[in-house]
């Protein structure tokens, strides 16, 4: 598992180099017609703690860029979108006890919900690790 390292002014980020991005700091690990949704370390770094979640429903219809899921940390709240459109199958119950794995560890146990993807041409409207990481650079 490749990785792209990003130092910023305060803290260095991580980018792995096998997942897709959104400009909102989501994550996407594609997996047949399924797409493994998370926020990505940068993401998780801004927020500061997180200490509380709520999950989307599992069977929820969403379109891409529609709010999926809230998160409190002791910073602020914040909205993860779909980044793609589908049908929710799956969600990670763990996190509701264990908020703090989205900052532990975002791109593994911190994973927040899968999508069966019902428009695989959106994929290409995701942004590239190299790309994902140069717009974080840009934000020093």
């Amino acid at each position: 598992m490749g990785r792209i390292e990003v130092s910023l002014r305060n803290f260095k980020t991580y980018v792995p180099e096998e997942l897709l991005y959104t400009e909102e700091d989501e994550w996407v690990r594609v997996e047949g017609e399924r797409a493994v949704v998370g926020i990505t370390d940068y993401a998780q770094r801004m927020l500061k703690d997180v200490v509380g979640i709520e999950l989307p429903k599992v069977g929820v219809k969403l379109s891409r860029k529609a709010v999926a899921a809230m998160l409190e940390s002791i910073k602020a709240t914040a909205e993860v979108y779909a980044p793609l459109s589908g049908t929710v199958v799956e969600v990670n119950e763990r996190l509701r006890g264990e908020p703090e794995l989205l900052n532990k560890d975002p791109y593994g146990e911190g994973w927040i919900f899968v999508l069966k993807l019902e428009n695989p041409e959106e994929l290409k409207e995701l942004l590239s690790p190299q790309a994902y990481a140069t717009k974080i650079q840009r934000k020093k």
